[in-house]
Formats: structure tokens, sequence, C-alpha cells
């Protein structure tokens, strides 16, 4: 098969690679579709991943080809979302249902071989079958829609159970809940899905920091008013925030900057929450006086990383991926608007490319292969 292998850092070529074969716990996925995400690219270039040579590529959807016993036969043929993240199930995060901070983990496209393939093999409990409604494409945003969905019910819930819930339907989204202040730092791929979510779930008052003009025109065609996008390149944002917003009730931080993280503590009101689940680039680091302000004002920082993914079920329960899946059955999101590139497999690199370099406006470049 065709694949992505990245063997050192700032080496990753197209090549032929053995068709993987399935353990018994085990799918064979033909992929269909397969996103960059933005940690893909230090993950290549700078940084490397857990073990080399490894095919890249966390984010895809695909069908089922085979399966490593008759146990999982009944999933042949069908189209899948797949949860990158393989959790060991006994530490103390998996048996309290909260696999996304599991302790011992294993992962798609980092620590094992991905999907910037033809085909990868991923264990049977880590795939979610899809309506026939849902394309591959959106199927492959699947992964960062559930990640801004989990970060949506962090900074936006009523209780601290750090999954999805039954919050999403009842407390979490009252009619009181709904004037929340809330403003979006960071307008990539996860700040626009999380945008999404947050409008389709009825808040009013959503305020956006971007410093694209790509950007703005995305957050209007969403429903955005213009003077709820504050272009970060213009002044001051902490006045702006002020001036628009008054103080924010829920900040949510999808940069990883400093700045941003000022941002977010300056001009979040008393008793209010910050959320972080923009990935570093490079030490976080805060002053003493913008330290005060998390005292003064009680606020409360929450980190956020990944999803909740339940295959099993838990009763009473939605998982995030559960809550995404219903929204794109019915229409309510709209990712595919997202992509800004596709590109078969034969031209990936171009992607890399224009995601390392920045050279032109990007938001998810999308590797399609053919029906």
């Amino acid at each position: 098969m065709k694949a992505w292998v990245l063997h050192s850092i700032n080496d990753i070529r197209l090549e032929e690679a053995p068709l993987p074969s399935p353990k018994d716990d085990e799918v064979l996925i033909r992929v269909k579709a397969a996103g960059i995400c933005g940690s893909d690219i230090p993950r290549i270039y700078k940084n490397g991943a857990h073990r080399m040579p490894l095919i890249p590529g966390h984010e895809f959807s695909g069908v089922v080809e085979d399966t490593g016993s008759e146990a999982f036969s009944y999933l042949k043929g069908k189209k899948v979302g797949i949860y990158p993240l393989i959790p060991c199930g006994s530490c103390g995060p998996c048996r309290s249902g909260h696999p996304e901070t599991c302790r011992n983990y294993d992962y798609v496209g980092s620590r094992r071989d991905g999907a910037f393939s033809e085909y990868v093999s991923v264990p049977a409990r880590n795939v979610r079958v899809l309506p026939d409604n849902i394309s591959f494409e959106e199927a492959a945003m699947l992964e960062p829609m559930a990640v801004a969905a989990h970060a949506l019910n962090l900074g936006t819930g009523n209780n601290n159970d750090g999954g999805a819930g039954s919050d999403y339907e009842t407390k979490a989204y009252s009619a009181t809940h709904a004037d929340k202040r809330i403003v979006v730092c960071g307008l990539g791929t996860i700040g626009l899905l999380l945008t999404m979510l947050i409008l389709e779930r009825g808040f009013k008052n959503v305020y956006l920091i971007g410093n694209k003009e790509e950007q703005m025109k995305i957050a209007l065609s969403l429903g955005i008013p213009k003077e709820n996008f504050l272009d970060s390149r213009a002044g001051n944002v902490i006045h702006e925030i002020r001036n628009t917003a008054s103080e924010a009730d829920v900040f949510f931080e999808c940069v990883g900057k400093n700045e941003c993280l000022s941002y977010g503590i300056e001009s979040t009101a008393a008793n209010g929450s910050v959320v972080l689940l923009g990935n570093p680039y490079s030490d976080m680091l805060l002053s003493r006086d913008t330290y005060w302000k998390i005292l003064r004002n009680q606020l409360d920082l929450r980190g956020s990383w990944n999803s909740t993914f339940l295959p099993d079920g838990k009763p009473g329960r939605e998982d995030d991926w559960d809550y995404v899946i219903t929204r794109l059955e019915k229409k309510k999101i709209r990712p595919a608007e997202l992509i800004t590139h596709r590109l078969p497999i034969t031209a990936l690199d171009r992607g890399f490319s224009i995601m390392r370099e920045r050279s032109g406006y990007f938001c998810k470049v999308m590797m399609t292969n053919p029906e």
C-alpha cells in the first residue's frame, strides 16, 4: 500500500509499505479521508514521533475492510469514524469513565502507525459506525469536533464530569446559561468548530478573536456580528473585549501562546472560567500581576485535552462522539465548510508544506482517497 512514512525529523516519504494485518481485537480500515492536524506539522518537522519510522495521521474515516477475528465480522463494509486514543482500560481514569486522561495510552498516528496511508489497523473498540448521510470528509473531522465539544462542556456545563454527559441536553444549556458571554480566542479548525457548536447550542453573546480576513468572513457566515469579531492585529485586545463583551464569563484559549492566555485571565469576569485547549507553542509564563487576577477574581482554569469516547456506553451518559455525530446526522453543523484544501495521497506533501510555511490561508487540509 502507499503510505507517508516518517523516518526521522524532517524526513517523511511516500513509499510502499506492508499492508497491516489486524490482530484478533482489531479491524483493518481502508482510509477514505484524513485531515492534517496542526499537531502533525511539529511532529513531522520539529519534534518527531514517539517512535520512528511511523506513519502519522489521526483524524480519519474509512470503511472496515477486514477483521482480525470473526467476533467483529459484523463491522465489515461499515463506514466508520475512529477514536485515535487507545486507552489501557485499567488505570484510574479509564475505570472512572475518562479514557481521554488514561495514564498508559497508545495513540494512532503518533505512537503507532496512522492514517496517512491507504490502510490502517485499529482496535475494533475504537470505531464508531456512522449513518449513511455523514460523508467521509465530515467523518474525518469527528475527532477535532469531539475535542471542541469536550472543551465546550468543560467551560459551560454544570458538572465536573469532564465528558459530555446528559448535561448537553438539560441543565448546562438552560435559558439562563444561554446569556453567558463567551469568547473564543484562536480561529483555526478547533476554534471554528467550537464556535459552530456554541452557536448551535443557542448561546447568543459570542465573541471571536482572530487575525485573518478569511477568519472574519467565516465568522460572519456563521452568524457572528461583525462587531463581535475582534482582530488581534488591530490593537489592545483586552480593551476591545471589555468594550464589546464587558467581561467574559467563559474564555476559550485555542492558540497556546502566552499573550492569549493573558487575554483570557485579564478579560474574564469574577468567578468566570478560562478553558485551555491550545497546544503550547513554548513555555507558558505568567506575570505576577496576571497571576494575582486568577486569585482575586477566583477564576476557574480548566485544561481540556482530547475527547471522551465510551465504546461500551454508560447508562444515562452521552459521550462527546455521540454528541457530534448526532449534530452531523441532523445537519445542525457544517464542518466540511472549513476544508480549504483537498489532496490525493500522492500530493499530501503539498499540504504539509502549506501548513508548515503558512503560504496562504488554510483551515482544514484533507487527504481524500478515491471511492
